[in-house]
C-alpha cells in the first residue's frame, strides 16, 4: 500500500498493484485498474517513487529489471 493525500487533506492508502496510470496536468490523477480515478496532492514523480519503493519492498521491482549478464551462459 502507498499513502497519498486527497485534495481535502485526508490521507488515503492505495494498493499500488492496482494503479494503472498516473497523470499530472496540473493536478495528479491516479487511475486504478478498476476504473476509479483519484485526485491527489502529491506530484506524479512522488507517487511513482512510492510505487517503486513498495514494489522493491515486496520483491517485485527487481524482477522487472533486465540483467546485464548474458542469458544462456553456463560457467
Amino acid at each position: 500500500m502507498i499513502a497519498v493525500t486527497r485534495l481535502n487533506g485526508k490521507k488515503l492508502y492505495l494498493n499500488a498493484l492496482l494503479i494503472e496510470l498516473v497523470e499530472e496536468n496540473p493536478d495528479t490523477l491516479i487511475t486504478l485498474t478498476t476504473g476509479k480515478k483519484i485526485l491527489v496532492l502529491e506530484k506524479a514523480n512522488e507517487v511513482i517513487s512510492s510505487i517503486q519503493s513498495y514494489l522493491r519492498s515486496i520483491g517485485v521491482y527487481a524482477a522487472t529489471i533486465k540483467s546485464d549478464q548474458s542469458e544462456g551462459t553456463i560457467e
